[in-house]
C-alpha cells in the first residue's frame, strides 16, 4: 500500500511537470473561485483509494470552474506491466463519449439550415422512407416489441407492421429511433455485416426492421442510429465526417490529441488497457463512427466541455450559439428517458434526455451530485464528462476501467468542493 501511494504521488508530479501550458485554459487558486483546495483533494484520495483496491488501474481528472482550472491530475498506471506512470496527457478509449461530439455536428447543421431536427431521414437516404416494425407474432391483435432480444437466444417468432411514422433526425439524436437498439428487430441484422465506410454501411440499416414504433420509447443504439446522422452530416456538408469534426471541431477547440486513428507518434501515450493486447487497437480505420472510436485526453475533453458551459464558445472561438446549447442540452424525450433505464417512468422524472447526451432534472431524486440541467455522458472503458451550468463547472475523468463507484466518488468531491 505504501509503494502505490508513492506511486501515485510520482504519477501527480510528473503529469504536472510534462503537460505544455501554451494557450491553455487559464489555472487558478480554487478559493478564487468558490471552490475549496482542501476539499479538492478528496479525488485524489479517492483515486488512490480504488487504484489500491485494484478496481482502476489510474485516471486523469481534470475539473474547471467559470472558465478557470482548479484540478488536473493523473493517478496509477498508464502501463501495468512495465510500470508505466499515468501522465496527464495520457490517451484514452473514449467509446460512447464519442457521442457528444455529433451532438454539437448536428447542432452546427441546425444552425447553417442545413438540416432540422424534424426532417424525416428519407430526405437525405431515400432508403429509409418506409420502414417496418418488428413484433411478435402472437398475439396477432397486439403490436408487441421485445425491449431486449440477445442474438444469441433463439429470435421468437415475429412478423412486420409498417411504421406509423417516419424517422426523423429528432428521434435519432434521442435514441427514440427504433434502430438497432437491442431489440427484436436489433436481432435480424446479422453480426457480420462489413462496415466499410459510413457511405456504405448506413443504406443497409433501411433493410432491417425497427425495434419499435419511432419515437415510442427510449433505447440506447450504442453503436449504431447516431451513425446515421454522421452519414447525413456526410451530405449536407460535402466533407466525410471525421474531416468536418477535424475542421470544425477539433482544430477550433484546438483538441489536439483526439483521434479515431492515432498517430504512431502518440501510440505510446495510449493507456495499455489491463489484460488487454494494444496491438489489436493498431488497426486503421476508414468506419469513422458517431457512437464510438474516438481516442483522447482529459484536456481536450475538458475544452469540449468548457466550450458548452460557455455557450458554445471557447476562448474566442464559437461553434454554437447559446440557445442552440440549450436545445442541446434540454430533456427532448419527455418521460421516455426513465432516469436512464430504458423504460418510461412510473414515478418522478428524475432524468431526461437532450441530443446526444442526458440531462439531470431532479438531483434529490436521482441522488445525483450534479445540479439540475447538468448534461454529458460517458463510455463503457469508464471515460466520464459533463457541464454544469449552474454551477458554471465542468468536469473529465478518463478511466479505462468501468467503476461507477470511482466516478461517484469523483462527483462529489466536486460537489463538496464548491463552498460559495
Amino acid at each position: 500500500m505504501i509503494y502505490l501511494k508513492r506511486l501515485v504521488v510520482f504519477c501527480l508530479f510528473v503529469g504536472q511537470a510534462t503537460f505544455a501550458t501554451a494557450a491553455e485554459l487559464p489555472t487558478t487558486k480554487p478559493e478564487r473561485v468558490g471552490m475549496s483546495s482542501e476539499r479538492l483533494l478528496r479525488i485524489d484520495q479517492a483515486m488512490m483509494r480504488h487504484i489500491e483496491a485494484g478496481h482502476i488501474q489510474g485516471a486523469a481528472a481534470a475539473v474547471a470552474r467559470r472558465g478557470k482550472v482548479v484540478h488536473f491530475k493523473s493517478y496509477g498506471m498508464l502501463d501495468e506491466e512495465n510500470q508505466i506512470p499515468m501522465p496527464r496527457d495520457s490517451m484514452h478509449i473514449m467509446m460512447s463519449s464519442t457521442k457528444p461530439v455529433l451532438g454539437v455536428a448536428a447542432m452546427m447543421m441546425v444552425e447553417e439550415g442545413l438540416i432540422r431536427p424534424g426532417d424525416p431521414i428519407s430526405m437525405y437516404l431515400p432508403e429509409f422512407k418506409k420502414m417496418n416494425v418488428a413484433v411478435l407474432k402472437e398475439p396477432a391483435d397486439e403490436d408487441i416489441s421485445p425491449r431486449r432480444v440477445g442474438k444469441k437466444d433463439k429470435i421468437p417468432e415475429h412478423r412486420l407492421v409498417p411504421a406509423e411514422r417516419e424517422i426523423t433526425i429528432h428521434h435519432l439524436l434521442t435514441h427514440t429511433s427504433g434502430i438497432a437498439s437491442g431489440g427484436l428487430g436489433s436481432a435480424k441484422i446479422p453480426r457480420k455485416v462489413g462496415r466499410g465506410t459510413l457511405a456504405e454501411y448506413v443504406p443497409k440499416l433501411a433493410q432491417f426492421p425497427l425495434d419499435f414504433q419511432p419515437g415510442s420509447r427510449w433505447a440506447y443504439s450504442g453503436t449504431t442510429a447516431l451513425d446515421v446522422v454522421a452519414r447525413i452530416i456526410e451530405i449536407v456538408s460535402g466533407q466525410p465526417y471525421d474531416e468536418f469534426l477535424q475542421e470544425r471541431i477539433f482544430d477550433p477547440l484546438d483538441m489536439r490529441d483526439t483521434h479515431y486513428n492515432v498517430p504512431d507518434n502518440k501510440f505510446k501515450r495510449r493507456v495499455v488497457v489491463r489484460g488487454s493486447n494494444m496491438d489489436n487497437f493498431r488497426t486503421h480505420t476508414d468506419y469513422f463512427s458517431a457512437s464510438f472510436g474516438l481516442v483522447s485526453t482529459a484536456r481536450d475533453y475538458l475544452r469540449f466541455e468548457q466550450m458548452l458551459v460557455n455557450g458554445g464558445t471557447l476562448m474566442g472561438t464559437r461553434l454554437l450559439g447559446p440557445r442552440t446549447v440549450k436545445m442541446m442540452s434540454s430533456n427532448q424525450v419527455g418521460s421516455l428517458f426513465g432516469g436512464g433505464k430504458g423504460a418510461k417512468s412510473e414515478g418522478p422524472v428524475t432524468s431526461g434526455f437532450g441530443y446526444t447526451v442526458s440531462v439531470l432534472l431532479d438531483p434529490i431524486a436521482a441522488d445525483s451530485r450534479r445540479s439540475a440541467g447538468a448534461f454529458g455522458w460517458g463510455g463503457a472503458f469508464g471515460t466520464v464528462s459533463w457541464s454544469d451550468p449552474v454551477e458554471e463547472l465542468t468536469a473529465v475523468l478518463m478511466l479505462q476501467q468501468p467503476h461507477r463507484q470511482t466516478q461517484v466518488d469523483f462527483e462529489n468531491a466536486i460537489r463538496q468542493a464548491i463552498i460559495d
